[in-house]
């Protein structure tokens, strides 16, 4: 449509467009900035209708959702939850919890930085308020250090994944250039390269080659290291000590009375009380064992869990649907409680209080029947703000009375507006467990970790095509998740971000454009004429681009952008790309000085009540150390 002089000007303008949109205008998601640019660029005719929506269908995209999609398989099997509550057991000093979250680098090496941090948050927070520490101490050092983790392996996060999507394609386009060339100079309409061209081509090929599973690790695993050091030291005199988020983790929430029983596969029969992390729950407190009509009370630490043991707890809701999680452990305040897995699933948590004109009122927990009445099951019961101290089976219940029941999803929609409730709510953040699958999932995640891993042993092999790539590698085990009842399909496809997913389709779509436009050659012979023909220095500058850049968007659209440019810059200087594309791949994965820079770092802002100076005040010194390091490491891992 227009001249193709001015091609690379419109790209470059488009794509600042969109860069200067997602800065100032915060009321518009990036993705919407995205499409937007996308659109420009297909309108102005810098891509056709066809490569402006070709990212949609990059590898990149499908291997992220499907990461989604397994991560929620193992959130559901109740996998995470067992890292979560594995991770602080036991854990007293801020010392020594900040130890065990640096477990956290190998962890996010293969499981998205966003779920891991999803998920321990709350688990955190309830041991900073059980042991009286800020949550400000802890959160930022959270995400920091998943978001290290994320730069030791291939799957560790979505931006190491479009890179390396990017790589395909562009070792793809090259080789077909080079065999469409083979196949003019046969039929006489150009002239062979010379040997010394066709070997720099052939070399340029290889080097463009796509990552191998631990291959970002080389230089990621070592920056991982020193960031962990700076986090034990110098960050820990850094961090704010926010004593009012201690008020709001105060213990004035409505406390319920539980009664848990063990069943024969509960893993916690024959340990201690202690030991199975039963003594210092947060937000419960277990006042009674009962055996056989038996009472242990009070409960000691060194007193062992048996089988068929009732387990009178009192506590809140958010450690309550915690505690249900653990397989084996259930309400026994009603036994027609739903345990089994597979029923279990179609299942909800809410709370209801109890009118004046129940037919409920006067009746025991036991008598009242709620399977019959309202195809529900009691949970926990909590009186006036106050502890009850009865049988939980025994008690009478009285109006006003709130009960946690186990209901099926149509229970609130239904009885909204009974008289026999003042108040129906749901209980945020619960989900049943299939614990039954927990051991499935975990294999199909280390089938998934192997594959990926012995993938490179296939490359070149057009026969194993497609084990070879991270995309059909990740569906298939995303697939088998759902096949084998890991993961439900309707949770599956709740697990997919489309607002992830569309700004990584989109801005593959603008870097693809700045290529092809001719605005990257532009842009990299400006650079290396502001610059000099110093590779070394080059790399510096376009790390440093996209560290910045990376500071105020999102990581992997500044990947996707800057790809073009690295690729431009080896080219013209006759050198290896892979420096350059390995230094945009780890700059832009690691954000630490703003918020706005990574998710994760959003996440923990509002809980830990952090302020944007906060990040700055963490994160500069270890962008700083981290980037030296990188900067030291690139070059010797892959020279120019």
């Amino acid at each position: 449509m227009f001249p193709e002089l001015w091609q690379p000007w419109i790209a470059v303008a488009i794509v600042i467009i969109v860069f200067s949109g997602i800065q100032l205008r915060r009321g518009t998601p990036p993705d919407v900035w995205f499409l937007f640019g996308l659109v420009a660029l297909a309108v102005f005719g810098i891509l056709s209708p066809r490569d402006a929506l070709a990212g949609f269908a990059n590898p990149a995209v499908i291997t992220v959702g499907a990461l989604l999609a397994v991560t929620a398989g193992l959130r559901s099997t109740g996998l995470l939850d067992w890292l979560g509550h594995k991770l602080l057991g036991g854990v007293r000093t801020e010392g020594s919890a900040l130890w065990r979250l640096s477990t956290l680098i190998p962890a996010s090496a293969f499981l998205l930085n966003t779920a891991l941090v999803a998920m321990l948050m709350p688990v955190l927070i309830e041991w900073c308020r059980r042991n009286r520490i800020s949550p400000s101490r802890l959160l930022i050092p959270l995400s920091f250090l998943t978001v290290l983790g994320g730069v030791c392996s291939l799957v560790g996060t979505s931006t190491n994944i479009v890179v390396n999507g990017m790589l395909r394609t562009e070792s793809e386009v090259r080789a077909a250039r080079l065999a469409e060339h083979d196949d003019d100079v046969k039929r006489g309409k150009a002239e062979p390269y010379s040997p010394q061209e066709r070997a720099r081509r052939e070399a340029f090929i290889h080097d463009v080659r796509t990552m191998g599973m631990f291959e970002v690790g080389y230089v990621g695993f070592p920056c991982a290291i020193v960031g962990l050091a700076y986090l034990m030291t110098i960050a820990r005199k850094l961090l704010p000590d926010r004593t009012e988020m201690l008020e709001q983790l105060g213990d004035q929430r409505r406390e319920y009375l539980l009664e848990m029983l063990v069943q024969p596969d509960c893993p916690l029969i024959g340990q201690t009380v202690e030991k199975a992390g039963l003594r210092h729950l947060p937000g419960l407190f277990l006042i009674e064992i009962d055996r056989h009509g038996d009472q242990l009370t009070p409960v000691k630490p060194n007193d062992v869990v048996r089988n068929d043991d009732r387990l009178i707890f009192t506590g809140v809701v958010s450690t309550i649907v915690d505690l249900e999680k653990i397989p084996g452990l259930v309400p026994a305040a009603d036994m027609t409680y739903e345990f089994q897995p597979q029923t279990k699933q179609q299942r909800v948590l809410c709370e209801v209080v109890l009118s004046r004109t129940s037919p409920l009122v006067g009746a025991t927990v036991r008598e009242a029947n709620f399977r019959e009445q309202y195809n529900a099951a009691v949970v926990a019961v909590h009186r006036n703000g106050a502890r009850v101290t009865n049988k939980i089976g025994s008690i009478r219940l009285e109006p006003g009375d709130t009960l946690l029941l186990q209901t099926r999803g149509e229970f609130i929609a239904t009885y909204r507006n009974s008289p026999d409730f003042y108040l129906i709510s749901s209980v945020d953040d619960f989900q049943a467990r299939r614990h039954d699958k927990a051991l499935v999932a975990g294999v199909l995640v280390v089938l998934l970790i192997v594959w990926l891993s012995l993938s490179d042993l296939f490359t070149g092999w057009e026969a194993f095509s497609g084990l070879t790539s991270p995309a059909i590698v990740t569906l298939g085990v995303a697939a088998l998740m759902m096949g084998f009842g890991c993961l439900r399909p309707n949770d599956a496809r709740g697990a997919l971000d489309l607002q992830v997913l569309i700004a990584i389709a989109a801005s593959l779509c603008l870097g693809q454009a700045l290529s092809r436009s001719g605005a990257a050659d532009m842009l990299a012979g400006s650079m290396a004429a502001s610059i000099g023909q110093n590779p070394y220095l080059l790399m510096i500058a376009i790390y440093i681009v996209a560290l910045v850049f990376t500071e105020m968007m999102s990581n992997n659209a500044v990947a996707a952008m800057l790809f073009p440019l690295a690729v431009s810059i080896a080219y013209q200087g006759d050198w290896s790309p892979r420096p350059f594309i390995m230094a945009i791949t780890i700059a832009a994965s690691l954000s630490f000085i703003t918020p706005i820079g990574y998710q994760t770092n959003l996440m923990v802002m509002g809980p830990g009540g952090y302020r944007p100076s906060d990040f700055v005040r963490v994160g500069l010194p270890l962008t700083i150390c981290v980037t030296i390091t990188a900067l030291v490491l690139i070059p010797l891992v892959w020279p120019f």
